[in-house]
């Protein structure tokens, strides 16, 4: 690059880490703090054609994030080594950022439209929890080419893609699928008014998309002058909230059976909720996490990867300053990949912590604040804390602690934490010696992660991030594991390849399989320090056994 282009990266007053390589001898390379790494110096043939192939796919998927000072290649092909500085500057969280967005949402053509009650076909009930139900929905005339999540016969329940007995008549002539979901709340203490429904149930709107609340929430929100909870980003781990708006309860299939006790009086004589709630519109998933165990058995990889994936949208939540803190199978979403690779999204974030002005520390002044959902999955830190004047719980890495115990359940044992059996442990007072052993045949380094993030004490248990880094390390850089004195030059070179193969995979395939999603995960949140302290961890493990 031109040396007033260099200066200007100079000029950020970054510490750097300078090092060199065997593959480059002539070469130096400079990795900075903001996620991204130059390379100066003379480079053999063959590795400008690699570096210009990178650069190559990249234009092609419309990513210009890796750039060259490179002439033609052909000039290059007849001379035995560059003279002169080359500057090459690879983000990869830039280039992969771009392509870790969730799946189309299937409101999209009908961004003004959804706001309503009446604008929706209900069918069947998909579930219920403590505080809500959830149907099956449709918009008549909805695109016919619309997507619907794919499903087979394998997975428990009703949603798109199965059929109910004599069901796939009535779809043969025409009949709607059923590609959202729309969730109930049960409204017994918040009034019924728009406004005090939003108010007191906004934690559910947490994952909610900028259209969502374009409707009746955004004209609430003008109003008000208070400050809601944090909306967060995508991700595509995390369910997405396609509307959000009230409507008076309506008496839907099942309900009389299922939750008659908060019906309205109108509906129920003896029902105890209000008139109006809250519904919110999401994509439909064939199952929970929950229901998927029970029916499959996967295999001790693919475990890992859906271990991997709830890791990734842990710490997605934790960079965004927000604590689910209801984790558990039943708070799972499952769709299928084309290869028939389970996709899990986490889901109902209605007990999480998104305070804008605590982040992720709850000053707990008394008892009667409010500590989140699921007290068999509290985290240690959260069950035994104490309230007084400046006490404050941490829930930084409570939710990979909770990753560590569902853990158990996705290679295919009870949850220890869970009062079924012998073995039933209190996260209060459970010890690391009392945790039960994984399977043989689950992979020593995810057996070792699993008991890591159990770990009582917060300091000693691995953030999400570097949980997550440990399993991709685990299952695609055993060449890099492999070696004995682990450099960081060697890093650099397989990260460069895992980048060049990863966004060829995603280009060539029409639709991208988990592990390339999650490789471009990995590749997006790439941060040194994570990296490096995982692959310590990694090492430290393998060298004890």
């Amino acid at each position: 690059k031109p040396q007033s282009r260099r200066a200007g990266w100079r000029a950020r007053e970054e510490p750097e880490v300078q090092f060199r390589s065997e593959a480059w001898p002539l070469a130096e390379f400079h990795l900075l703090p903001g996620r991204s790494l130059f390379f100066l110096g003379s480079v053999e043939p063959g590795w400008v054609v690699f570096f210009w192939f990178i650069d190559l796919v990249m234009r092609f998927a419309d990513r210009a994030s890796l750039h060259l000072s490179l002439p033609p290649v052909s000039l290059f092909l007849d001379r035995p080594r560059l003279p002169g500085s080359w500057c090459i500057l690879f983000s990869s969280q830039a280039i992969f950022t771009q392509k870790n967005k969730p799946g189309p949402d299937p409101l999209d053509t009908r961004r003004w439209q959804g706001f309503r009650l009446e604008e929706y076909l209900i069918g069947q009930s998909i579930g219920k929890g403590c505080s809500a139900a959830v149907y099956e929905a449709t918009m008549p005339a909805l695109p016919q080419n619309l997507e619907v999540t794919k499903s087979t016969g394998s997975l428990p329940g009703r949603g798109p893609g199965t059929s109910a007995p004599g069901e796939e008549q009535e779809q043969a002539l025409g009949a709607p699928a059923f590609p959202l979901a729309i969730k109930m709340m049960w409204n017994i203490s918040a009034g019924s008014s728009s406004e005090a429904i939003l108010n007191t149930m906004s934690q559910e709107l947490v994952p909610a998309s900028r259209v969502a609340l374009a409707g009746e929430y955004g004209a609430v929100t003008y109003r008000k002058s208070k400050r809601g909870p944090k909306q967060l980003a995508p991700h595509p781990n995390i369910i997405r909230v396609l509307r959000a708006f009230t409507s008076s309860v309506p008496l839907l299939p099942g309900a009389l059976v299922d939750y008659p006790d908060v019906l309205p009086p109108r509906l129920h004589p003896e029902g105890l909720g209000h008139g109006r709630t809250l519904f919110l519109v999401m994509k439909n998933y064939p199952c929970t996490l929950r229901q998927y165990l029970r029916a499959n058995t996967p295999s001790p990889r693919l475990a890992t990867m859906m271990m991997l994936q709830l890791l990734e949208g842990v710490d997605h939540l934790v960079q965004q300053g927000i604590a689910h803190r209801d984790l558990k199978s039943d708070n799972i979403l499952v769709e299928l990949d084309p290869d028939g690779c389970p996709w899990l999204v986490i889901a109902d974030f209605g007990c999480c912590l998104a305070d804008e002005s605590i982040g992720l520390q709850l000053p707990f002044s008394s008892w009667y604040v409010d500590r989140g959902g699921n007290g068999c999955l509290m985290a240690p830190e959260v069950s035994t804390a104490r309230p007084g004047p400046r006490a404050v719980i941490d829930y930084s890495k409570a939710d990979a602690w909770a990753v560590g115990a569902i853990a158990y359940e996705i290679f295919g044992l009870v949850n220890p934490f869970y009062s079924q059996g012998k073995a039933h442990l209190e996260s209060r007072s459970y010890q690391e010696a009392q945790l039960p052993a994984l399977p043989e045949s689950v992979p020593p380094d995810v057996r070792q992660l699993v008991r890591a993030l159990l770990q009582r004490e917060v300091s000693k248990r691995p953030s999400a991030r570097v949980a997550a880094n440990v399993l991709h390390l685990s299952l695609w850089g055993e060449q890099i594991l492999a070696l004995k004195n682990l450099k960081l030059d060697k890093m650099v070179g397989w990260l460069l390849q895992q980048s060049a193969a990863t966004l060829l995979a995603n280009r060539l395939t029409e639709k991208c399989c988990v592990e390339t999603k999650m490789k471009m995960l990995f590749l997006a949140n790439l941060e040194c320090e994570t990296l490096c302290q995982a692959a310590l961890l990694l090492c430290s493990w393998r060298a004890a056994l």
